[in-house]
């Protein structure tokens, strides 16, 4: 008989064990783990629940993160947050919603930009707590994200926005990409399309795997084929690495009368190839975009996308973490926003 699983178990069986562990094999949030292990907070947690988590972090051999180690107890009225990307025109709707709601409850907003460079992260991340930040918001989230696990360690509150990990331990905030993703291929097939095919961005993020399994569901749900040859993945969600992509979707010669981009900035680098090859939009193939950046009605012609509330996801990440820093103790939460499909001039029936 196979003998059942412990979290000592499976603490050992990944190497370092973490907060998350040590919650996990005493029963209790990691805000409580963090402040039973800190002497300065121990007398917000009973005495038996302090017992419980010593012995189950004995049990594990786990030591505290040093970044947490050095937060002092106070507040600064401030919170960190890092961004992948300061360029792309996605984030500062967000932004200004995370900071204006913020404000209102006596909140400042530090902002730092990556480079979705995870090295850069992790530096960045470490002077945000050296600045004695009360809470993050981070934009930065890949589905495998060990420095999660660092931050929960602090003990701060912490939302995650736009993206999310495969860690599901912190509150966050994204957009509905299967009902954005839906409406796009939808409109797609109101207008006569059955050949569509799909530039998404990387799967390592949450929205380049959602996106890319929302477009899987929404043919099947219209009773499409699925064609890989269809199917391209561009290395960033940026214009300039999109370029790979379409052009090798292009070069596998399959036919296809309509493309659903995993963002704007891939559907822009799509504007130029498919001029470049002399095809005519939407003449020739019909672009929608995803994100509504604000300057979709400026491409030529106006790119249809599915326009995500970016600045309600701002507030709304704004109103996760003003929760958490009342209530440490609260449970993460996750919230998604529907977004609306917006039409332009980039979509037509198919050419006969």
């Amino acid at each position: 008989m196979t003998r059942r699983q412990t979290p000592v178990d499976a603490s050992r069986r990944r190497g370092k064990p973490t907060i998350i562990d040590v919650a996990t094999l005493a029963a209790v949030h990691p805000s409580t783990v963090s402040r039973a292990l800190n002497p300065d907070a121990q007398s917000k947690v009973s005495p038996a629940t302090v017992s419980r988590v010593l012995e189950a972090a004995r049990q594990l051999g786990y030591q505290p993160n040093p970044l947490a180690r050095g937060l002092k107890v106070g507040s600064t009225s401030t919170v960190g947050m890092l961004i992948p990307d300061l360029t792309n025109p996605l984030f500062p709707p967000i932004v200004r919603g995370i900071e204006d709601r913020l404000r209102e409850a006596g909140w400042t907003l530090l902002i730092t930009n990556t480079d979705n460079d995870e090295e850069k992260e992790g530096e960045l991340l470490g002077n945000m707590l050296a600045q004695r930040v009360d809470g993050l918001i981070l934009a930065t989230a890949r589905r495998d994200y060990p420095l999660l696990d660092e931050v929960l360690e602090t003990g701060l509150p912490l939302v995650l926005v736009n993206r999310t990990s495969e860690r599901p331990s912190a509150s966050s905030v994204t957009p509905d990409d299967y009902a954005g993703i839906g409406a796009a291929v939808g409109h797609l097939v109101r207008l006569g399309h059955r050949e569509i095919a799909y530039v998404g961005g990387p799967r390592t993020l949450s929205t380049g795997l959602n996106r890319y399994q929302a477009f899987v569901s929404s043919l099947h749900n219209e009773n499409l084929e699925l064609d890989d040859r269809r199917i391209c993945f561009a290395e960033e969600f940026q214009e300039e690495r999109s370029v790979a992509a379409f052009e090798q979707l292009l070069d596998r010669g399959a036919k296809f009368t309509a493309v659903v981009c995993g963002n704007d900035l891939i559907a822009l680098g799509g504007y130029d190839v498919l001029t470049a090859r002399g095809l005519s939009i939407p003449t020739d193939v019909s672009i929608v975009g995803y994100n509504g950046i604000p300057f979709c009605d400026k491409f030529s012609p106006p790119l249809t996308s599915v326009q995500v509330p970016q600045y309600h996801i701002g507030v709304t990440a704004a109103d996760l973490f003003l929760e958490l820093t009342a209530n440490r103790d609260r449970p993460p939460r996750s919230v998604s926003l529907r977004p609306e499909l917006v039409v332009r001039k980039s979509t037509a029936p198919p050419h006969p």
